[in-house]
């Protein structure tokens, strides 16, 4: 049965689990927020004047700030959201519930991309959605710990031209444009899916003299009769890939072995909504759909797209070994 959402116009569909509404709510009122605070960006956006930087060593933004605190105020209002973990905190957050088995756990890079929000280039929010574990009212980083194919739903954000929502389940991924005259959602791709055709590839060429020669091998195959697109913030990108066709490269390089990229609330999330568009990923050798995180700021390599690139890389990886 579709599921009714505020914010959203029509009902969704492919969400058969009425408990999961106020989690979706949260995350819609959040984006409209947060998709004004960018449209004044220019206004607003500044480093801190302290030049504090988060768990992974990065300077905090203005949007940074206000994206964590929107969505951690929304969340804790659910009364079914019993935890978060986000990109900007180094430890897990809880909130109250009456039933910790039936309430859901959430992943968050609130704003990815914010290094670029002053040059006004896309950037987004990135959310996954674990359902509380049956039975166990433990509330540590183990309720996190789970690989993507746990997730009851996941996406992201866009806030560039318009703002997308773009709602991945097992049943179907989705897109919704904010009607902003409205302030509400409408459903514009009701069924999306990786198209066949791979034009493009997306990598940061700029850091070829440090990859790994199989890395090299890798990116000098796949970019035979593809154009090279990059923007830098992994929504764009992957949003560009996911509508036209494509794949996503972040490999570790000699610097920073495991990519830059965490993979609880970004890579996971991608590979999610990969999956069920039809596409794929892997950090390499295993499928990031099925990895499981060992801790959640965890980085790893991804590659995420379609699934015939895909199976190349693994395949001139494995040979390479």
């Amino acid at each position: 049965m579709p599921l009714i959402i505020e914010g959203i116009k029509s009902p969704i569909e492919g969400v058969d689990d009425a408990s999961l509404a106020p989690v979706l709510e949260a995350i819609v009122a959040a984006a409209k927020l947060i998709s004004n605070n960018v449209q004044n960006g220019a206004l607003i956006e500044r480093l801190d004047s302290e030049g504090v930087r988060n768990v992974h060593g990065e300077l905090v933004h203005t949007l940074d700030t206000l994206g964590t605190n929107t969505f951690v105020e929304f969340f804790k209002d659910t009364q079914v959201v019993a935890g978060l973990v986000c990109e900007e905190l180094e430890t897990e957050t809880f909130f109250n519930v009456e039933d910790i088995s039936e309430s859901y756990f959430c992943v968050l890079d609130p704003i990815d991309g914010t290094s670029n929000a002053d040059i006004a280039i896309t950037i987004g929010s990135i959310f996954g959605i674990f359902k509380g574990t049956n039975g166990d009212s433990t509330l540590d980083a183990t309720q996190f710990l789970r690989p993507a194919k746990d997730f009851v739903a996941a996406g992201y954000v866009l806030y560039g031209s318009s703002t997308l929502l773009i709602l991945a389940t097992p049943m179907k991924v989705q897109e919704f444009t904010l009607d902003i005259a409205k302030m509400e959602f409408v459903c514009t791709r009701s069924s999306l899916s990786i198209p066949v055709e791979c034009p493009y590839y997306s990598v940061n060429q700029g850091y070829e003299d440090f990859w790994e020669d199989n890395i090299k091998d890798v990116v000098h195959s796949i970019k035979k009769g593809r154009s090279l697109r990059y923007v830098g913030s992994l929504v764009s990108d992957f949003h560009r890939d996911l509508i036209r066709g494509g794949v996503y490269l972040y490999p570790g390089d000699v610097n920073n072995p495991e990519g830059k990229i965490r993979l609880l609330y970004e890579a996971a999330v991608m590979s999610y909504i990969a999956h069920y568009a039809g596409g794929s990923s892997t950090n390499g050798y295993t499928s990031i759909f099925d990895l499981q995180p060992k801790s959640i700021h965890q980085r790893t390599p991804i590659f995420v797209g379609n699934s015939n690139v895909i199976e190349q890389i693994e395949s001139i990886l494995r040979d390479n070994t």
